[in-house]
Formats: structure tokens, sequence, C-alpha cells
């Protein structure tokens, strides 16, 4: 059976006054229905840019997506016409993004929003769709949602409005919802609710999510499937306990040892990635972490390495779907 969204080879470009941006080189992944995908990385390692090329939402120019599919049940969304996605956008794939103050209009009322994809796509009337939102807005957990339709954005704390964001996202009833950094502007207790509520409506509804972060905590309690990127590049992919538990690429690593833990002592520094990213508009020839990375060899500063399988580890078997691109085996510390 062909999963629900499969990406193959997605390429993105950004022309710019000071040159080409390689902000998305060459990414591949599948995702089944009801299936959490988290994507990992640093800010502005291409994690937003390659899910929104998905439904065609970069500015062309000066984006252009230069190679690659996205097959979304077996059909093409980057050969479709503008007319043809937009039947596609909030109906079949929702977006939820990162900031929902600026997301929303501020002088447009919050049920105007949730429900303007239900009279588009559903063609609902207005009272209709008055009676839908005041039902999403309940899903979603905002108190006395019968009588939040004509608030303004402003009316809702952060916490309500991305409930809002995240209801106008399932009004459709999406096979796949992108919630893209949903948590990053929240405290860490309306984090916690936002997750427990995405993962609550996913085992309800059953669609398939991905979701973006720079945070590996909240990935851990999501997703089943980790996608890692840096510099525009997959560099490690897996399942959950393949990336956390058995994680085979220096980045991986680096990323996971600079999370706060329980069981170190709280005079234990942080560990830290020595370093800045590469400038995305003159990539190094060889791989994009090697000046960063504490594992490089000299065949790292002439080739960038390829997705290969991690087969030596009991945690990742043959045909595990766990992938790295790197030239050493950090288990040995030996070139591969």
């Amino acid at each position: 059976m062909a999963p629900l969204l499969e990406v193959r080879d997605l390429t993105v470009r950004f022309n710019t006054l000071d040159g080409v941006v390689h902000a998305v080189n060459g990414i591949s992944y599948k995702l089944e229905q009801g299936e959490t995908l988290g994507i990992v990385g640093e800010s502005g390692c291409g994690k937003s840019v390659s899910v929104l090329s998905l439904m065609q939402l970069i500015p062309q120019p000066p984006g252009k997506i230069v190679a690659g599919q996205v097959l979304y049940k077996g059909q093409d969304l980057l050969q479709l016409g503008e007319e043809e996605i937009q039947h596609i956008r909030g109906q079949e794939i929702a977006m939820v993004f990162q900031d929902p103050m600026t997301s929303f209009n501020p002088v447009m009322r919050i049920g105007r929003q949730v429900g303007e994809g239900l009279r588009v796509h559903l063609a609902m009337t207005w009272q209709q769709v008055r009676a839908r939102v005041a039902e999403l807005l309940d899903l979603v957990g905002i108190p006395g949602a019968g009588a939040r339709y004509d608030d303004y954005p402003h009316q809702f704390s952060g916490g309500m409005r991305q409930r809002a964001m995240i209801a106008l996202g399932l009004s459709c009833t999406p096979s796949l919802l992108i919630a893209d950094e949903p948590t990053t502007a929240l405290d860490v207790t309306i984090q916690a609710q936002i997750i427990e509520l995405v993962k609550g409506l996913r085992e309800e509804l059953g669609m398939a999510i991905i979701w973006i972060t720079h945070d590996l905590g909240v990935v851990a309690g999501l997703a089943e499937k980790v996608l890692v990127m840096y510099a525009g590049f997959v560099v490690e992919q897996g399942s959950v306990d393949q990336i956390y538990k058995d994680p085979r690429h220096p980045y991986t690593m680096a990323l996971l040892e600079s999370l706060p833990r329980v069981d170190r002592s709280s005079k234990d520094r942080l560990a830290t990635i020595p370093g800045f990213p590469p400038d995305l508009l003159g990539l190094p020839p060889g791989c994009p972490f090697m000046p960063r990375c504490a594992y490089a060899v000299e065949r790292c500063h002439h080739e960038n390495p390829t997705l290969t399988t991690v087969r030596d580890s009991s945690a990742s078997p043959a045909g595990s779907g766990h992938e790295i691109a790197c030239w050493v085996d950090v288990s040995t510390g030996e070139e591969q």
C-alpha cells in the first residue's frame, strides 16, 4: 500500500541579491496514514521551507522548487496548478503556523477566520459555519466556545490563540496536519497542554502529523519517526527509539548531549556544539557539518555523504529505516 505522503529528492533554492541560497538539498521521506513525523534541527536548517514547499507556499520568486516530487495519495502536488492546489490546502493538508498572533488577522473575528475553510471547501452557510466553529473551539479545549465566535484575536491568550489555530487546521478534517513549531512562543505548561491536545486529536481523528521543531524533548513524546536536518540536508532519520537510544550521526549526538537531563548533576555544564552552521549561500564542498564535527576525517573535507542504512546495531536491524549521512562509524571512530 502506498504511503499517504512521499517526498522524493525535494530541492529548493532562493535567488537573492547576494546569490543563490541552497535552502533544501534533496530531502526524501515517507509518511503513513495516522503516523507522526518529527523534523528537527537548528534554526535556518530548512525545516519550515521544506514543508511550505509541499503545498507550494514559498514565494516564487525569489524561491524556486528546482527538483523533486511530493506524492500525496499518489498525486504529485508540485505538478498542480494554483487552482488545483487550492483544493488541497486546508481541506486535505492543513498547517498550524508558529506564531498565532501574527497568523490571525487582528481585525477579523476569530470565528470568521476559523470558519473560512468551511465556506471555501465545504460551501457551508454562515449559520452552519457558526455552529461548526463552536464545535471545533470546544474540541480544542477553549472554555465557553459557543460565545467566542465574535471575539478578536487580542481577546485570546497565547495558548488559546494556538488552540484556535489548531481548530482552524482541523476545520475540514484533513488527512495531514503540518505543525510548524507551534509551541515555540508558549510557556512550558501551555506547551505540554498543546502537545497532549494534538496527541489526543491524532488518536481521535486518525490524521497524520508532521511536527517541525528544534526541541528534541517535544518530539520524544509525540512522534514515531524523526528526521534530523542540517544545512538543508537530512543527516539522520529513523524511529524515535533509534534516534534517541542509538544516534549515529555526530550532529544528532551533539543535539541530544545539549539537552538537560534529570540524571545529571546541577553542577554539570550543558554540552554545546562549537562553531556556527554554514552559510547556505556557499556550502562547503564536503560534509556541511565537518567544521563542527569531532569525528571528521580527511574524506569529510571533499565529499558530502549520502544517506545509508545503519546495519551493525541490534537497535537498528537491516530494513528498519534507520539511515545516516556520515563517513565515520561513531561507535568505533573509524571511517566506514
